[in-house]
């Protein structure tokens, strides 16, 4: 049997340990070698890329996904995509979600990782039949999580809806590495044997169960699974790629990987990884191995992200308590997955709800939204104290949110306006609008003074 690797270096090892402050030109060098590793495939963008690039590391994304794909001929690109909120933080009208698919593989994504956050298909729909449509690997993860209404079985006809809808593949997506690998063993058997399609899975090492968790998941029959080269592995990153390549093919599984490869990518990111320790970017506290997240279930880049927020408030004292208080935001918010925009949303209103000193004397605008409906469906039942405290007589609304949204590519492309060069222009005004205006002025710039640059030195 062969086992297939994806690796994150690029995109989650990164979101989830230095809260994705990694520029291109740390990593163009390293490209053409990690193309010869034997990976499936090269996770490198999606998820918090995007927003990261655009407003911290001065980059056009599209741009960087390009020249990825100049020096990557052999590997699978893929990408993390939130479905209906793309790689934003709500929902896009639907003629939106279509041109940010059809154009990310035209820029390079050959395999589009969808999920949505509360688990609702109805918000997948439309980015799978598009990534489909123009030739990509819809990849369909399921969000893992546990509480009183994520049962095996209402997985396992949560994957038969997914095959229906016409995935290519499915992926479990455990952000927060709280699956044990009994329940990965289960869930992975009782998926194979009502589901004909490839399986991936995704965890982290936030609790030390990953490695066990991978190797019963593999044993149960998963087709391939995600890795971080081992030094930026561990902690709130994925288990290591060099350990579960050794570990596997002495097992007598294939696995395609190049191991002396593997040393050379291994080498060029630890000065990477040093400096980013040496800086502070790279805190401790995500290395550790954290078995309290077992109760709390905080996905990886939540909790780096948390942590940044805790310090720029110099709060940090406050951590225990917030986590703490997390579960019992989820609670009343029906049980939603910690993963993005979600995790944000119960997080945010978490530490709120500590700082202030009063449960939900302040609620945030995404909080409000959640509770409307403009999510989509909780899994489970929300608190009725807390929709009469937000919203009042008003009623949520229990429908397809994104039909509510009038077309928007036409209308953001005349608002931007000579700013946008492209329609990948426009798509980033759209998704990220202030954010995105800034950039372009800066780009400007930039140019201007390159060409000033380039006068005076002629």
């Amino acid at each position: 049997m062969k086992v297939r690797f994806t690796e994150t270096v690029l995109r989650d090892a990164g979101q989830s340990l230095i809260a994705t402050r990694l520029p291109y030109a740390k990593f163009e060098e390293c490209l053409e070698t990690l193309d010869k590793a034997g990976y499936y495939s090269l996770e490198c963008w999606g998820g918090a890329t995007f927003d990261t690039c655009l407003r911290y590391l001065g980059e056009d994304p599209w741009q960087r996904l390009r020249d990825i794909r100049k020096r990557v001929k052999n590997t699978k690109l893929q990408m993390l995509l939130r479905g209906q909120n793309l790689l934003g933080y709500k929902h896009y009208p639907d003629d939106v979600v279509r041109k940010f698919v059809e154009l990310s593989i035209k820029n390079g994504i050959d395999v589009i990782r969808i999920f949505d956050a509360l688990n609702d298909l109805r918000n997948l729909e439309v980015s799978v039949k598009e990534t489909v449509k123009h030739g990509g690997t819809a990849q369909v993860a399921i969000s893992y999580t546990t509480s009183p209404v994520h049962t095996l079985e209402n997985y396992v006809q949560l994957i038969k809806k997914i095959e229906q809808m016409g995935a290519t593949e499915l992926c479990i997506k455990d952000m927060a590495g709280i699956m044990s690998p009994k329940e990965c063993y289960d869930l992975v058997k009782a998926i194979k044997e009502n589901c004909k399609l490839p399986l991936q899975l995704h965890t982290h090492s936030t609790t030390g169960l990953a490695f066990m968790t991978y190797q019963k998941g593999i044993e149960a029959g998963a087709d391939g699974i995600d890795t971080a080269i081992s030094c930026m592995s561990g902690g709130t990153s994925q288990p290591a790629t060099e350990t579960l390549a050794f570990s596997l093919n002495q097992m007598g599984y294939e696995t395609g990987i190049d191991y002396p490869v593997l040393q050379k990518i291994n080498d060029y990111f630890r000065p990477i990884q040093e400096a980013y320790v040496k800086d502070g970017l790279l805190d401790p506290k995500v290395m550790m191995t954290d078995t309290d997240a077992l109760n709390y279930q905080i996905p990886g880049g939540m909790l780096s992200n948390l942590i940044s927020q805790l310090k720029a408030a110099n709060a940090m004292d406050k951590l225990p308590l917030v986590l703490e208080e997390t579960p019992r935001v989820r609670k009343d918010m029906g049980y939603p997955p910690l993963v993005t925009p979600t995790s944000q949303i119960v997080g945010v209103q978490a530490a709120t709800n500590v700082l202030v000193g009063e449960r939900y004397k302040n609620v945030s605008k995404e909080v409000t939204s959640y509770l409307r409906g403009e999510y989509g469906l909780p899994p489970g039942e929300v608190s009725g104290d807390l929709i009469k405290k937000v919203l009042g007589e008003d009623k949520p609304y229990t429908g397809r949110f994104a039909e509510t949204l009038q077309p928007g590519f036409e209308k953001g492309k005349q608002e931007i306006g000579d700013k946008a060069r492209s329609d990948e222009d426009v798509l980033s005004y759209i998704v990220f609008p202030q954010v995105f205006e800034k950039f372009a002025e800066e780009r400007e710039e930039r140019e201007r003074n390159r060409v000033r640059y380039s006068i005076v030195k002629a």
